[in-house]
């Protein structure tokens, strides 16, 4: 690096150093491990009494933890440069009272002085991101070669780091939407509003990475699941009525208009936690995040949804194959989210329930009537039924019968590209259906899988 260009990458530097002491609204951004090697880094590299050691030392532990973030759990923007990535994620992923304003009451309720602010913080990290990868080796090289030969060749910059078939489902497209939006601006101070429409819609950390996060109980609190399950509508075939009646509720939740709390009925196999699934693929770049809930976890409802209140992204509690024993009580906290107290719950969550049992409580007997202790057995059942009864939507998937079968395994199979003849697979589909009990939208799918895995390996 000629001396003239080394002294104004050091000026460029020390800009950077100096602006980002000012940083207010976006402070947090540096406020970790990753971010302060690197800061210390750069500190070293225009230092006067940095050692070549020193600075050696430096690059190889930034090195280290920018190579370990690209790993992690939440994949990295599409960029190359492994610092660039990071900084744009930081960004991204900050929660701070300006992307609070923005998630709260959307990009035209941000303050006057919020907004002056934020401008003033992008365009100090814009200094940290213009520090590029071949400028730091190239610089950190020049530094130590003199005192250390042996470390010329030492490293490589940190460009393409990530794996070569990263899993990006991990990551939603809008975060890679947004990134190439910052990455592509050279004034970043009038990005204030891409970044709060960003947040307005998909919100901050675990919310902007995951659509799908897991309750793991009040401890650990909600966790991302990096890798959910991808299935499609389009894979659900011959519900379209079904899907249809939870489609238009969803797009009413979006848009900010009432919808329901959802009940999906019907036998296992018909494809109701399925579709749930598939409706969070369908809508997550719109914004709409599921929050699944064990049945055993139904009691920290209210703390979930005081985790929810004023978060950007509309949310569906979905707790899967719920019914409860006439001894269990627990539906009763359902109950109390279902219908509100003296909180009102938030309206930015839906519950959303699979069940084998319309309805849900088990209703006995002796509930109608017959004698027993209970001197008001009339209140009783009453209280069992009024649970399903604060769903306002009730959707039942029914059991298919034979040609709704094969017309589930016939599709599914054109969809795999499966070379059968229509006779054949017809033929072999209720072969299968024979040697296995009951008939269902997953037996179909279970007979294309095995159907599909026969085909391939045929052709190995």
């Amino acid at each position: 690096m000629e001396t003239h260009i080394r002294d104004v990458t050091i000026e460029m530097i020390k800009e950077a150093l100096d602006a980002a002491h000012g940083l207010t609204l976006l402070r947090g951004v540096l406020d970790d491990e990753v971010a302060h090697v690197v800061c210390h880094l750069l500190t070293a590299l225009v230092s006067t009494d940095a050692s070549g050691a020193k600075i050696a030392e430096a690059y190889s532990k930034a090195f280290l933890a920018l190579a370990t973030s690209v790993n992690s759990e939440a994949a990295m923007p599409p960029l190359a440069d492994a610092w660039q990535a990071y900084l744009l994620m930081r960004i991204l992923d900050d929660s701070n009272p300006w992307s609070k304003q923005a998630e709260m009451y959307g990009p035209t309720g941000i303050s006057p002085a919020i907004r002056a602010q934020a401008q003033r913080d992008l365009r100090s990290l814009r200094l940290l991101f213009n520090i590029t990868a071949q400028v730091l080796w190239e610089m950190t090289r020049q530094a130590v070669t003199p005192t250390n030969p042996l470390l010329h060749d030492a490293w490589v910059p940190w460009l393409d780091l990530a794996p070569v078939q990263q899993q990006q489902q991990r990551l939603l497209a809008t975060h890679d939407v947004t990134s190439q939006q910052l990455a592509e601006q050279e004034e970043w101070s009038g990005l204030v509003d891409v970044l709060s429409e960003h947040w307005a819609r998909h919100g901050t950390g675990a919310f902007a990475h995951y659509h799908v996060l897991r309750w793991q109980g009040q401890e650990a609190g909600l966790q991302g699941v990096a890798y959910p399950d991808p299935i499609q509508l389009s894979s659900l075939i011959s519900y379209e009525r079904e899907q249809a009646l939870l489609q238009a509720n969803i797009e009413r939740f979006l848009l900010g208009l009432p919808a329901h709390d959802v009940v999906l009925y019907g036998a296992p196999g018909t494809g109701k936690s399925s579709t749930v699934k598939a409706l969070v693929n369908t809508y997550a770049e719109r914004g709409l995040r599921l929050i699944e809930v064990p049945k055993a976890s139904i009691k920290d409802l209210p703390a979930i949804a005081t985790q929810l209140r004023d978060k950007a992204p509309r949310f569906l509690i979905f707790i899967d194959d719920l019914s409860f024993e006439d001894h269990e009580t627990e539906y009763k906290a359902l109950k109390v989210l279902l219908e509100g107290t003296a909180e009102v719950r938030p309206r930015n969550v839906l519950i959303y329930v699979t069940t084998n049992r319309l309805n849900l409580v088990r209703e006995n007997f002796s509930d109608r009537g017959k004698p027993t202790d209970d001197v008001h057995w009339k209140d009783t059942m009453e209280e069992k039924n009024s649970l399903v009864a604060r769903f306002g939507l009730r959707v039942t998937f029914a059991l298919p019968n034979q040609e709704r079968y094969l017309t589930i395994a016939t599709e599914l199979a054109q969809q795999r590209d499966i070379s059968l003849s229509t006779d054949e697979l017809r033929a072999r589909a209720l072969a299968w259906e024979r040697q296995h009990v009951g008939r269902s939208g997953r037996m179909a799918r279970q007979f294309v899988d095995d159907l599909e895995a026969e085909t391939r390996f045929a052709d190995l």
